[in-house]
């Protein structure tokens, strides 16, 4: 009997310090998820080109002339030479805009993903081709050659009386693969003596743990928090040691700090967002709302009998006034998000509403959180 107690309890035990990891575990992080190393990151490109092939839904010369001078400057490069004055009325052409990322490292021969966006009138660029364009960086650099066929997910049709129907947006698409990446970009990946891991979001808090569980992991004093932003770690000099470090450093989990009490509201949709961390003070907050009702009942007014007069609609407006009260609720002290939340639910306070409640408690001081409108 004694053994099976022992056993009950060393089970119960067992299972309370898998309890508690599993809760410490959920609420920890991968350094990965959490920064970034510094140099490490993609490179936005852009071009121009043109689109043919199109069914009738190319740009429309008289209003987009750079498409019928993008058209001649490539026939001339491929030998072709318009006579001057011509202008060709063309309805399967059409002058895009092309947009990518380079991912980092990025090496030539590699291919990317483009995105191809009409910057004239053209009504849909389904069924077309991209001819071959560079692709550039912001210090002008060609980096990627695009080409290929468009996938276009939208749709759009029009009849001859005007009428169009449109599904999506059929004027942009996408290229899998549609470039080529010709040039690499250069990294400081290992330029420096350390590596330097910069938070997502900036927290004093979170940069003190980051260190101290890189240093924990590691078993001595690598990591040191340079700001609220970046960890810098000590890596090794060799390419091949420094990756195998990085691959161990991005897998350590670290618990993040809380963020800040804020009450984040949007004053166009309506959307408030209430952080966990939000306090109330103990305060009253009554809220009622006044509703003003005008009504037009026009009245017909007859003339008397041999008056020689006209009968004639006389306005007859209405205006009624109502107030409708809301019960008072109290907040206690220390009051949380679903106390809050409950609270309001009750009075049935709209979003607009809500926005006038935690303004008055702010302004009352009652509000222990950040009031954010955007």
């Amino acid at each position: 009997m004694n053994s099976m107690r022992v056993m009950f309890h060393v089970i119960a035990g067992l299972l309370l310090m898998l309890v508690i990891a599993c809760v410490s575990v959920a609420h920890a992080e991968r350094v990965k998820d959490l920064a970034s190393v510094a140099g490490v990151r993609s490179n936005p490109l852009v071009g121009y080109g043109l689109v043919v092939g199109l069914d009738g839904t190319g740009d429309q010369t008289s209003q987009a002339p750079f498409t019928v001078q993008s058209l001649k400057a490539m026939l001339a490069q491929l030998g072709v030479t318009i006579p001057p004055g011509v202008n060709p009325q063309l309805k399967n052409v059409a002058a895009v805009a092309i947009n990518a990322e380079l991912p980092p490292f990025a090496k030539p021969g590699q291919q990317i993903d483009i995105t191809v966006s009409s910057i004239a009138n053209s009504g849909s660029l389904r069924g077309g081709t991209l001819l071959m364009a560079p692709l550039k960086g912001a210090d002008g650099q060609i980096y990627a050659i695009a080409q290929g066929n468009i996938v276009v997910g939208g749709l759009g049709i029009s009849a001859k009386d005007g009428s169009r129907v449109s599904v999506n947006i059929p004027s942009a698409g996408r290229i899998p693969n549609g470039a080529t990446v010709e040039r690499a970009v250069p990294v400081t990946f290992g330029a420096s003596p350390d590596l330097r891991l910069d938070l997502h979001t900036a927290d004093f808090t979170t940069a003190t743990r980051l260190a101290a569980g890189i240093n924990a992991a590691l078993g001595g004093s690598q990591a040191k928090a340079v700001d609220p932003v970046t960890v810098a770690v000590e890596a090794p000099a060799d390419p091949n040691a420094r990756v195998a470090f990085l691959s161990q450093l991005e897998n350590i989990d670290i618990t993040p700090a809380d963020g800040p009490a804020r009450v984040i509201v949007n004053a166009r949709t309506g959307t408030v967002v209430i952080s966990s961390l939000v306090r109330v003070l103990p305060a009253a907050v009554s809220h009622g709302s006044l509703s003003v009702t005008i009504s037009e009942k026009p009245e017909v007014s007859q003339p008397g009998p041999f008056s020689k007069g006209e009968t004639t609609v006389v306005p007859r407006s209405q205006i009624e006034v109502t107030s409708n009260a809301g019960p008072a609720f109290v907040f206690d002290g220390g009051t949380n998000l679903d106390d809050i939340v409950r609270a309001i639910n009750q009075v049935g306070a709209a979003p607009g509403d809500l926005v006038a409640i935690l303004e008055a408690l702010r302004e009352a001081g009652a509000l222990r959180a950040e009031l954010v409108i955007i």
